[in-house]
């Protein structure tokens, strides 16, 4: 995760807030969800502080994940060459797919995790991205 130390751009940041108030609205929405089917099936469906904590730590998860994805558009937009910015995009994809690999094996594997709320945030930035852009459209 190269770029680390470079001045994170204006539009960086802006675009970051957004995403994460994208992901945080989803989350909250996530909860209401799984809320409202534990309600109605208590023995399958977990409401409890595993939800809560995979929900949160998997939405620090997706908004690092796009905070970065923007360090390295910043990054392979200022470097010399059209080789070195392909290398920099190349190894930011993988760093950063590494990066939620990890977090999905934790998420099923640590116990103070619900699995799929710490999952579902991971899809939530693409999600709240391409909605912003259909009400644009429209």
């Amino acid at each position: 995760m190269s770029g680390l130390s470079v001045e994170v751009q204006p539009v960086v940041k802006k675009e970051t807030r957004r995403v994460a108030v994208m992901t945080a609205a989803g989350i909250v929405a996530m909860w209401i969800v799984f809320a409202i089917l534990h309600a109605v099936w208590p023995g399958t469906v977990p409401f409890d502080y595993t939800v809560i904590l995979g929900g949160l730590s998997g939405g620090v998860i997706a908004v690092l994940n796009f905070f970065l994805m923007g360090l390295m558009v910043q990054s392979a937009t200022a470097a010399a060459d059209d080789e070195a910015a392909r290398a920099k995009v190349k190894a930011s994809y993988s760093q950063r797919l590494l990066l939620q690999m990890l977090w999905v094996v934790i998420a099923i594997v640590a116990p103070c995790f619900q699995f799929a709320a710490g999952i579902v945030p991971l899809f939530l930035p693409s999600f709240g991205i391409k909605l912003t852009g259909l009400m644009k459209k429209g």
